[in-house]
């Protein structure tokens, strides 16, 4: 495999560098004295944005793109072999990596890499704990899957040897990882497209705990099922955390909160408990239970890097969430609107379990599914979790890697929830909101795909 030589810097091309987590290592590859150039579909704010740091941007991916004096070419997992830049890439013979492998190897220089994994929550937990970094001072390096405020973007290069960075299970990309302290946020279904089932994604998530060395540590949900199963045979040291005092083990959890109450507008409050002991008190002003536990997890992880707690106490307080995560988008004609990331059950769950403690007279759950193959594994868990909602709306699956090969549609979800509208475009969506919603409703845009255009769509209509 080929490797990255931070000491003498190369000529390194992305495949699809306009993604979240490519226009990140480029930018931290580029900071780093690296000749950086690539290539994607369409320009959008990140791409514009790697171009201003002098990165060439090519816009269509075409042989001609690989040149000979590319040292090594990076690919997402979205890119197939049919691709031409693929094809020629493995024509001319030149090396190459894939994303994970190349996050690999960039936190191979740093002393204390830092990867936070789960199903949910991640980009979250990641951006809490880079807040609290930032509050403390330390000047990390950070990779998140969103955009954080406080960093203008989702990359930061700093210069010291902390290294912060998400860790998707995806392909097992994370095992491409080398974190001497890791994050288990939650174990549960998800991209069913790769993992035959649970315990294939169990499996993984163990493999992802193994990686860790002896002096490292991982903190983990206690509340996951037959945590000795994920823990068991460690040789790290293992911190839990947990909703609730008590892990699914029986042992207890090292931190949880109690007493959580809600303000208006639903943000938390909470008494944290460590390692037994009353711990000082925390406010959010992110909403939401779950919330709450990615809160904790920071919190242990900040403690595990000897941060003041009074710092931890002030960053969390001022931290106010990443893009697509509960974001306020605005109001029109006194109707609510505001977006969120949610595309897993459980995630759907939490969310509308959060709005509502968020002023409202009805909550509408505007739903994009994202991809076939996760609506069709989680169809009756969908079903249940968006009847949480006073009134859901089914927009149509959002294809995004790929082909509905399997003939399923949102509509199909659509005449499971009792009152739930389908449409089939995302300006029958917002034609449809502004007919029906009245003043005070609250409208949640709720998916990973463009969902969030149909709420822009809405706020840009006449009332």
């Amino acid at each position: 495999m080929y490797q990255i030589d931070f000491n003498h810097p190369s000529s390194i091309y992305f495949v699809g560098i306009g993604g979240i987590s490519m226009s990140g290592l480029a930018e931290i590859l580029a900071d780093a004295g690296f000749r950086v150039s690539g290539s994607d579909r369409s320009k959008s704010p990140l791409t514009e944005t790697l171009e201003r740091k002098g990165i060439t941007v090519f816009y269509g991916q075409r042989a001609a793109n690989i040149t000979d004096d590319i040292d090594c070419v990076v690919f997402t997992s979205a890119i197939h072999k049919d691709n031409p830049e693929y094809i020629a890439t493995m024509e001319k013979g030149i090396p190459h990596l894939t994303r994970a492998q190349l996050l690999g190897e960039i936190m191979q220089n740093y002393k204390t890499p830092i990867a936070i994994s789960g199903t949910h929550g991640k980009t979250t937990t990641t951006s809490m704990v880079s807040e609290i970094l930032l509050h403390a001072g330390t000047d990390p390096t950070l990779s998140i899957g969103g955009m954080l405020k406080s960093i203008g973007g989702n990359i930061r290069v700093g210069s010291t040897d902390l290294f912060v960075t998400e860790a998707c299970e995806y392909t097992n990309s994370f095992l491409s990882f080398f974190p001497k302290v890791g994050i288990i946020l939650n174990i549960e279904e998800d991209h069913l497209d790769f993992f035959k089932d649970i315990n294939d994604i169990r499996n993984s998530f163990h493999k992802f705990a193994k990686l860790l060395p002896a002096d490292g540590c991982l903190i983990i949900n206690g509340a996951i099922d037959k945590l000795q199963e994920i823990t068991g045979d460690l040789d790290c040291r293992v911190i839990t955390f947990n909703k609730e005092a008590v892990n699914s083990d029986g042992s207890a959890a090292d931190y949880y909160p109690s007493d959580i109450t809600y303000d208006e507008l639903g943000y938390p409050s909470f008494t944290l408990h460590c390692h037994g002991e009353v711990s000082g008190s925390f406010s959010l002003q992110v909403p939401g239970e779950h919330n709450v536990c990615n809160a904790v997890a920071s919190i242990a992880l900040a403690d595990l890097l000897s941060i003041d707690r009074g710092i931890t106490v002030s960053a969390l307080h001022d931290f106010t969430g990443t893009d697509r995560r509960f974001e306020y988008k605005g109001t029109i004609g006194g109707v609510t609107i505001i977006d969120d990331y949610a595309h897993h059950p459980t995630e759907i769950a939490a969310t509308l379990h959060a709005a509502a403690n968020y002023p409202h007279k009805t909550l509408w759950c505007v739903f994009q599914p994202h991809t076939y193959t996760r609506t069709q594994a989680l169809f009756e868990d969908f079903v249940r979790e968006l009847k949480l909602a006073d009134i859901a709306v089914l927009a149509e699956i959002y294809a995004a890697r790929e082909t509905n090969d399997i003939g399923i549609s949102s509509s199909q979800l659509a005449a499971e929830i009792p009152g739930a509208i389908y449409c089939s475009t995302l300006d029958q969506v917002a034609d449809t909101l502004a007919q029906i919603a009245q003043p005070e409703d609250l409208i949640l845009t709720v998916g990973a795909g463009d969902i969030f255009r149909a709420g822009e769509k809405l706020l840009a209509k006449e009332k």
